[in-house]
């Protein structure tokens, strides 16, 4: 699980190597699970056995690229909660926007999953053979000797039974439709990874080498928040069970209150007028101009009342939709 998390990070990145990546390790994945595990039964289960192994681990992929987004759970935290304020169009389109953000990410593993078992064919040619639709029975097995018993006995060709060239011909027609469809799921992955960057490029407030200095920013920043709240977070759990086993008055501590959380949780979207990053880089720079708590702050309770700031769409940053 932590391997794939760090993978998914690689592909978070939106860059052509962590696609690349994660769709060569699904790719590898699948070919060992291909020659482990599947095993075509050639009898009626032929289409649901097929099918499952084709479209199941995908959709468990897919679920897990989801769960293992940070995005996911920055824009779901919070959401039920309810703010006694409407639910704006705006925000709507900010959650949506960010939504389709992780399911981009998310997509590229059981994308790839599917293209590479139907470039393969077996979970193909096991399913298609146990369709039991007389019409595409008839159609697979068209102009062949034999045609009544090569309908007959379809579902057992994958299995190596029945007239061998018969078979051999009918399995090598199903090979081929199912890679042509592998290419064309190829092909429409990279067409619209194409489009999906050239839209995003394009609509870009900033440059191209500031776009790359922005990215490394929130990388770098993703990285070290989470190392410093582990830190942080020792510090002040040393400090309570001192405190509890040696019944001492606690030490002073300052920690961020549920404001300053909130404020650099929110949804963020680049301005050209202030060049600020991310959340946390604009509430860093404005903390003492707008809330002078922060640094007087002498205890980990806060008596700020729980302040509503609408969230805007990010662009780059990580973020949550606060509705």
């Amino acid at each position: 699980m932590d391997k794939f998390k760090t993978i998914l990070n690689i592909a978070g990145k939106q860059t052509n190597l962590g696609f690349g990546l994660v769709a060569l390790l699904t790719a590898g994945g699948e070919q060992i699970f291909s020659t482990a595990v599947f095993k075509c039964p050639c009898n009626d289960l032929n289409f649901i056995y097929g099918m499952v192994f084709l479209l199941v681990p995908a959709l468990a992929l897919l679920l897990l690229g989801y769960i293992l987004n940070r995005k996911t759970w920055k824009l779901l935290t919070g959401l039920c909660q309810q703010r006694g304020e409407p639910l704006r169009c705006k925000k709507l389109v900010a959650a949506g926007m960010i939504l389709f953000q992780i399911s981009t990410t998310a997509l590229v593993a059981p994308s790839s999953w599917i293209a590479v078992a139907l470039l393969n064919g077996n979970y193909y040619e096991c399913a298609m053979t146990g369709t039991n639709v007389s019409i595409y029975n008839k159609h697979v097995c068209r102009e062949k000797n034999q045609e009544a018993q090569c309908e007959k006995e379809l579902h057992r060709f994958p299995c190596g039974k029945g007239p061998q060239a018969v078979r051999d011909d009918v399995l090598l027609s199903l090979r081929a439709e199912s890679q042509i469809l592998g290419w064309l799921l190829i092909t429409l992955m990279m067409v619209t990874n194409l489009l999906l960057t050239c839209v995003a490029r394009c609509s870009s407030p900033i440059s191209y080498l500031q776009l790359k200095f922005w990215k490394a920013y929130v990388h770098e920043e993703n990285n070290l928040i989470d190392s410093y709240a582990d830190k942080h977070a020792k510090a002040l759990a040393e400090r309570n069970l001192k405190s509890f086993f040696e019944k001492t008055p606690p030490e002073n501590f300052i920690t961020p209150s549920n404001r300053d959380w909130e404020k650099i949780s929110s949804l963020y979207k680049f301005s050209t007028k202030d060049s600020y990053y991310s959340t946390l880089h604009q509430c860093v720079e404005n903390f003492q101009e707008t809330d002078n708590r922060m640094m007087k702050m002498n205890s980990i309770k806060s008596n700020e009342s729980a302040e509503y700031n609408p969230a805007i769409l990010n662009f780059v940053d990580d973020g949550r939709m606060p509705l």
